[in-house]
């Protein structure tokens, strides 16, 4: 479904077509993309994963930052992918906020992440002082903020990487995602076949 062909095989492809099949029963769009740099896709999780430790990120902090940012730049992939976990720790109203930049359900440092977020994919020339000091309150001290940061800019990098190369969100994953919340995500590819 990619822009790109099938990628050669290699342990590396091997390995990450075998945990999507063992995780969900088929090889993910963006997989395949990955798949012609495995080693690229498993150092850029540990830098995610280091990213979001030292941030002191929650499972749904991060949902919450990949939704705003995935909106914010029209990554209908990541926005499939995020809002069915969102769904699942939350509920289908919880995502669509996300996905619609409706803040009010959210604790102030979700507010303060999902803003953060939105400046950090759109507008990074945009950030004022006032916006750290919202992180600030909401309890980030400033490694932590760096931290973030440095999540959100990744993410929205895997986003930008992703859809230029042509990955859509997989039918299956697509199928999985509550109505309503799908409904939401009115940009990005649509879902493949």
């Amino acid at each position: 479904m990619t822009f790109l062909e099938e990628p050669a095989p290699s342990a590396g492809q091997e390995r990450l077509y075998a945990e999507d099949l063992a995780d969900d029963g088929y090889v993910w769009d963006l997989t395949r993309v990955w798949a012609h740099q495995p080693e690229m896709k498993e150092q850029l999780q540990r830098l995610f994963d280091a990213a979001a430790d030292a941030a002191g990120l929650t499972p749904r902090d991060k949902a919450v930052i990949v939704l705003a940012q995935a909106a914010a730049v029209g990554d209908s992939y990541c926005a499939v992918a995020w809002g069915k976990r969102l769904t699942d720790w939350a509920d289908p109203k919880i995502a669509i906020a996300a996905l619609t930049a409706d803040d009010e359900p959210f604790s102030e440092r979700e507010q303060a992440l999902s803003s953060w977020a939105r400046t950090v994919a759109r507008s990074p020339g945009t950030s004022a002082p006032q916006d750290i000091q919202r992180l600030r309150d909401s309890g980030f001290k400033e490694p932590q903020i760096v931290a973030l940061t440095i999540y959100a800019g990744l993410r929205t990098a895997f986003s930008s990487i992703n859809s230029a190369l042509g990955a859509r969100p997989d039918a299956a994953l697509a199928d999985a995602l509550d109505p309503d919340v799908r409904t939401a995500i009115t940009w990005g590819r649509a879902p493949g076949q």
